[in-house]
């Protein structure tokens, strides 16, 4: 049962990935690294991160949390996901944009991710989050 309700629409755009990671509630956004990677957080922890530079070279991808044998079982099935690239290869992925991996499967993923992470917080904060 999903802790939060959340927006959802299709996209494949960086503007898309922007507004629906956005549209989360209590999500923030940050440069931590450098300039390039946008780093999507919920109560101060990362749940989502992509490098723009890979948007603007048409070769766009994504960071998400995953539950670990959820990880190794989409790892299997579409070969636009990956260990995570800079991440813990256990616990991250990275979704390849426009591969084989559906719109409608990336948004699960980015809502799989917000919520481990949300589901991570202290119980109050998550009641702060959700209510706000």
């Amino acid at each position: 049962m999903p802790l939060c309700n959340f927006v959802t629409f299709d996209f494949m755009t960086i503007t898309d990935y922007y507004d629906y990671c956005l549209a989360q509630k209590g999500v923030t956004e940050h440069f931590p690294f450098d300039e390039d990677t946008l780093v999507f957080k919920v109560g101060g922890k990362m749940f989502a991160l992509s490098s723009l530079t890979g948007w603007e070279n048409n070769k766009p991808s994504v960071n998400l949390k995953c539950n670990p044998e959820r990880a190794l079982e989409l790892r299997a099935e579409y070969d636009g996901i990956n260990a995570g690239y800079h991440m813990s290869k256990v616990h991250w992925n990275t979704i390849a944009i426009n591969s084989d991996v559906p719109a409608k499967l990336l948004r699960e993923l980015i809502t799989h991710s917000y919520e481990l992470v949300l589901g991570s917080l202290t119980k109050k904060l998550q009641q702060e989050i959700c209510e706000s």
